[in-house]
């Protein structure tokens, strides 16, 4: 149900560099003259410095700049499938820098699917605590008053449309009343959230709204019914907010086990299947789709 999202890179091409030919009128010797259009060379030093320099290109941009990630589960279908593979632009929302001062800059705001960091840690295959990266949708900024009735989403006593892609699927039973009814049905009474979101929330509650924290942001996935999102875990903190997808440069058929699966022979089974089944499973009218 989490929207986790795996950072993937992308291989780097190198460009081959113009070369210029020898004027004709130099002072060289015969020997040393090179036939009109030829082309001079590469050292193997001048090919190792291109590659490095192509290198540290693209370690700046995967840095600082945009990151590759992937889908693995469905909580925000369908604006987002299983499989989507994202370029996400890290500069626009992270805290202005004077060394990129024509860099427009800006806060969250509603409506923005955001990828973050989750504020409280699962454990990993050996139990260890882990921070995973999720994408959600953006529903309440410092000061806004939240509530959701009959799963209508209500920020300042103003209904909000359900998002345009979002998946209307059934909730799992037992848990209809929590996500429909939120924080009237506290978070302590449904077993998936945290013990800590649990103690907590009623510390922002009131008359019946959940006030966000300044510092702090609310986010939902736009598949509703299929999201542990921030009303199981709470608030997410400005410092964890990443980026925002920008646009999908492929997607591939994929289900939520297919990234569960661990290990090497996982791994190399699930790229002989990417190869063999590249062109029919691959989702090319997603292909270059602008994420809103």
């Amino acid at each position: 149900m989490s929207e986790r999202m795996t950072k993937k890179k992308k291989p780097l091409e190198m460009t081959p560099v113009a070369t210029t030919p020898v004027p004709s009128d130099s002072i060289d010797t015969q020997a040393d003259a090179k036939p009109a259009g030829g082309e001079v060379e590469e050292t193997p030093f001048e090919a190792v410095a291109s590659i490095c320099s192509v290198l540290v290109v693209g370690l700046f941009i995967l840095t600082f700049l945009a990151q590759n990630f992937v889908i693995p589960s469905g909580s925000m279908e369908n604006t987002l499938l299983v499989g989507d593979h994202l370029v996400v632009d890290r500069v626009t929302l992270a805290p202005p820098a004077k060394w990129m001062p024509f860099v427009r800059y800006r806060e969250p705001k509603h409506g923005d699917i955001l990828v973050f960091i989750k504020p409280v840690p699962d454990p990993d295959a050996e139990g260890k605590p882990q921070y995973l990266f999720l994408v959600k949708r953006l529903i309440g900024v410092p000061g806004d008053h939240i509530h959701l009735h009959d799963g209508i989403v209500y920020i300042n006593g103003v209904a909000q449309p359900q998002p345009k892609d979002g998946e209307d699927l059934p909730a799992n039973p037992g848990e209809s009343v929590f996500l429909d009814e939120f924080p009237s049905v506290p978070p302590a009474l449904d077993p998936s959230a945290t013990e800590e979101w649990a103690v907590d929330a009623p510390n922002h509650i009131e008359n019946g709204d959940l006030v966000v924290p300044q510092g702090k942001y609310f986010m939902m996935g736009d598949n509703r019914h299929n999201s542990l999102d921030s009303r199981y875990w709470g608030f997410v903190p400005r410092e964890n907010i990443v980026g925002r997808p920008l646009f999908n440069y492929w997607s591939f058929k994929s289900t939520d086990e297919d990234y569960e699966q661990t290990g090497l022979g996982a791994n190399v089974a699930w790229m002989a299947h990417v190869v063999l089944r590249f062109i029919p499973d691959t989702r090319w009218t997603r292909t270059l789709r602008v994420v809103r």
